[in-house]
């Protein structure tokens, strides 16, 4: 990891939070992701299971957490398995966590090596009655692969089919939503590091650059500053490619006259990061580009005074299309008419704006949250409005990451990150 030890009272504290909300007599399991095969002996990337990570900091494989606040036994409340290293590991793969680096990364006593888990997981089924386990419902999960977690749930109801069961997700979508003051400082490090990407290719980025240099760019700003990289694969998208939601491709020249939508950030400690920002290749607006960038910064900021503790994120999301259909009429994108004669379920102003506004952030960059539950002070949302304009040739998106607060506007952590239109001209022209 290149990120410094975060303080294990983090973990401590979201441990204590997540047994309190457990029933009577009841154990909670938690599983590392798995290290995923490319072929030959290529894997991918590692990448913690957020929930392990969250509740105990523990960032490698082969790992598992046991919560079981009501056991008899004091010393199996809350139980570590991590994978036995030893001097071979050490010199092939590099250090994996002992139990004494894992007690200070997640403040749990009991630490077993991975081996041990069936045997002391029986001494532990025999006291409880209820299993919680932990599955994927986020309302955006779409996973085909099994994972590591699945695999284990599938064995232990097989295992231990007299045990009751319940789900670990409702809690955790409670509880991730709502960040700590540990979270807060680590996602405004990762939001720090963003910006320094950001100001490097305001001084690269000129006609005939190629989108992919910019990524460059970007990747080595972001690991000099103790970052793994992107938060989520980044879009550096020029000209029309701007109006493809999800262009990745990064592979096509920087013409002068046209603008770049970039949709990019760097991740911190697995805490995410996500902003988008539009500026002019040749480092100068033109009039009509200035005019629609300036509208969808003024409905930036006013979908961020709403949201307050507690706004609802659907009625939240029809003002913002409220706010958005009157900057289209300015601009003369859309007439009366078309506000008359829209449908109420695809309104008139989706032509130009067709995604959310807003989604929760956090260890995932669309974070854990309870969307039809009401806004609560310190959770943390993005705010990223956009008009896309195809026949034009351009398609603006602006967005940054903003805590809500139990009184006043947001926090914004971005608020350091250049926005303005004439501030973005200055800085690529001094």
């Amino acid at each position: 990891m290149k990120y410094h030890l975060i303080d294990s009272q983090l973990f401590i504290k979201n441990r204590k939070n997540f047994v309190s909300q457990m029933k009577p007599n009841s154990l909670a399991v938690f599983n590392s992701n798995d290290i995923y095969p490319i072929g030959a002996d290529s894997t991918m990337p590692f990448e913690q299971h957020r929930d392990i990570f969250y509740l105990s900091g523990v960032d490698q494989e082969e790992s598992v957490l046991i919560l079981f606040p009501d056991c008899p036994n004091p010393d199996f409340r809350e139980v570590l398995f991590v994978k036995e290293t030893n001097d071979h590991i050490a010199v092939w793969e590099g250090e994996k966590l002992t139990k004494e680096a894992a007690f200070k990364t997640s403040g749990i006593s009991t630490v077993y090596w991975l081996q041990d888990l069936e045997k002391v997981l029986f001494e532990m089924t025999t006291y409880c009655d209820t299993f919680y386990i932990n599955t994927n419902e986020h309302y955006r999960a779409s996973a085909e692969t099994e994972t590591r977690e699945n695999r284990f749930t599938k064995w232990l109801l097989a295992k231990y089919p007299a045990h009751s069961v319940v789900k670990s997700n409702p809690i955790l979508q409670r509880l991730r939503a709502v960040k700590d003051p540990i979270e807060l400082d680590l996602m405004q490090q990762a939001c720090n590091i963003t910006e320094k990407g950001f100001r490097r290719i305001l001084n690269f980025v000129k006609p005939g650059v190629w989108e992919y240099e910019i990524e460059a760019e970007l990747i080595h700003e972001f690991i000099r500053n103790r970052s793994k990289g992107f938060a989520y694969t980044p879009i550096i998208a020029s000209g029309n490619n701007a109006n493809v939601l999800h262009y990745i491709e990064n592979n096509q020249q920087c013409k002068e006259g046209d603008l770049i939508l970039f949709d990019i950030a760097a991740e911190y400690a697995n805490y995410k990061s996500d902003l988008s920002r539009t500026i002019p290749v040749s480092g100068r607006f033109t009039d009509r580009q200035k005019a629609v960038y300036n509208a969808v910064n003024k409905v930036k900021k006013e979908a961020t005074n709403m949201l307050l503790p507690g706004t609802i994120w659907k009625e939240y999301h029809k003002e913002v299309g409220n706010i958005m259909t009157s900057e289209l009429l300015k601009l003369g994108l859309l007439d009366k008419a078309d506000v008359q004669n829209q449908d109420p379920k695809w309104p008139a102003y989706k032509k130009y704006f067709m995604h959310g506004t807003s989604h929760n952030i956090g260890l995932d960059t669309h974070d854990y949250g309870l969307l039809h539950e009401p806004m609560k002070a310190n959770m943390v949302f993005t705010v990223e409005p956009g008009i896309y304009i195809p026949k034009e040739g351009f398609g603006i998106r602006l967005e940054d990451d903003v805590v809500v607060q139990e009184k006043g506007t947001p926090f914004n952590l971005m608020g350091n990150i250049p926005i303005e239109a004439d501030e973005i001209e200055e800085l690529m022209n001094h």
